[in-house]
């Protein structure tokens, strides 16, 4: 019975929305501040900025709606959710946090891989070995794709020169 308010129409978090329609307005002002220079068929840096802006702003004005209109899925009381999880969610925050700090010395394909690793730890995963191979495949793929196009992600591994 924790969802009826929701359900009935008390306490509907239309708020939620709104939060997400505003963090799509700032990507699309940071797009607006990247340079329009182009490197593969008038595709420039900005356009990827810009694709997540317009799908965050599009989905607050639904969120919106379906929360003004009470149509917001709510959980049965059969349906067990499952506890937060503090060092998962921490583990997943590292997951994000790495690249940051490891990129310029490790590489991008190397700081992808412990990205990818920390959070499908932080989702369960226990195969460490699996993950890091699967991690530095997907990593390496994306670092060989740019690269063909033109688009620098850097040198591969910094600490070999």
């Amino acid at each position: 019975m924790k969802n009826d308010s929701v359900a009935s129409g008390g306490g509907r978090p239309w708020w939620l929305g709104l939060a997400i329609l505003v963090m799509g307005a700032l990507w699309l002002n940071g797009a607006r501040s990247i340079a329009s220079t182009t490197n593969y068929v008038g595709v420039g840096p900005a356009a990827i900025v810009l694709a997540v802006g317009l799908g965050l702003v599009l989905l607050g004005f639904l969120l919106i709606v379906q929360a003004l209109k009470g149509q917001l899925a709510s959980h049965s009381e059969d349906e067990e959710e499952a506890p937060f999880s503090r060092p998962a969610f921490l583990m997943a925050l590292a997951g994000v946090g790495v690249p940051l700090l490891t990129i310029r010395w490790l590489g991008f394909p190397f700081s992808a891989m412990l990205a990818f690793t920390l959070v499908t730890h932080a989702f369960g995963s226990r195969r460490t070995l699996l993950d890091l191979g699967i991690g530095a495949l997907i990593a390496s793929l994306a670092w060989l794709g740019f690269s063909r196009l033109g688009i620098s992600l850097g040198p591969f591994f910094p600490l070999l020169g």
